[in-house]
């Protein structure tokens, strides 16, 4: 299976690196487990995880094909419930941006719903594999704490200006910027945290822009990506002639 994105600018490539399941992302900080539980707010550091059913070897299961082809992820073997996280990228150069966030998780995780909104992108999992992804968007290079935001509620301000710091708006003022690191105060459903949360030095703005993955003036202007425009035409085409006419479609 090939995972190269049309075209052969710098956008394409990071676009392409992005899609590569097999892409192992730079890891820029360490979120010891127990924060990473406050921040997502599902269940109180050391408990358990909540179960919709028992596990899947307390039950007697019906001989299934399927389940000889597809294992369990861990979440569905132990009967977790399901939890969500919610992430929204700034305009300004985010590492990820809401639909690729969706192309991302398709291609990189098992058993996870998801769907994009305008500036916002949710997950659905079982718990514990949930928070083994999130743990993975949060301390890679997929994350910037202050282009990226983990919000489950009140998500808007992705488009807004950035404040003097950098820092997208959050009407919910979930982190702040102390000490040059971005502290987050409040878990993803804005419930105060007992202690805050570092994730981190926001990047530079030269390094969000050499990895960004938007087609814009400051990066590669989308007119110049030829090939993009070449392929993305082709669909529109077809879906034009498809839909109304299927016998043009190939023409």
């Amino acid at each position: 299976m090939s995972f190269n994105y049309p075209g052969n600018d710098r956008v394409a490539s990071r676009r392409s690196t992005i899609l590569n399941p097999k892409t192992e992302f730079r890891k820029i900080r360490e979120i010891p487990d127990e924060e990473l539980v406050l921040l997502l707010g599902h269940r109180e550091p050391g408990s358990g995880y909540r179960a919709i059913h028992p596990p899947l070897d307390d039950l007697k299961l019906q001989d299934d094909p399927i389940l000889k082809m597809v294992p369990p992820t861990p979440g569905a073997q132990h009967g977790d419930a399901i939890e969500f996280l919610q992430f929204t990228d700034s305009v300004y150069h985010s590492p990820l941006v809401p639909v690729f966030r969706s192309r991302l998780y398709s291609v990189r995780y098992r058993g996870v719903d998801h769907v994009t909104y305008s500036g916002r992108q949710l997950m659905e999992a079982r718990a514990r594999d949930l928070e083994k992804h999130a743990k993975e968007l949060l301390e890679t290079e997929l994350f910037d704490p202050a282009r990226s935001a983990l919000r489950g509620i009140t998500v808007h301000g992705s488009s807004m200006r950035l404040d003097e710091n950098g820092l997208m708006f959050d009407a919910r003022r979930r982190y702040v910027f102390k000490e040059g690191e971005v502290w987050y105060v409040k878990d993803q459903m804005a419930h105060p945290l007992d202690k805050p949360v570092s994730l981190g030095p926001p990047a530079s703005e030269e390094m969000l822009i050499k990895n960004s993955i938007v087609y814009r003036k400051d990066t590669v202007k989308y007119r110049e990506a030829r090939e993009l425009l070449d392929h993305l035409g082709m669909i529109f085409k077809r879906c034009l002639y498809g839909g109304f006419n299927p016998e043009r479609e190939q023409e």
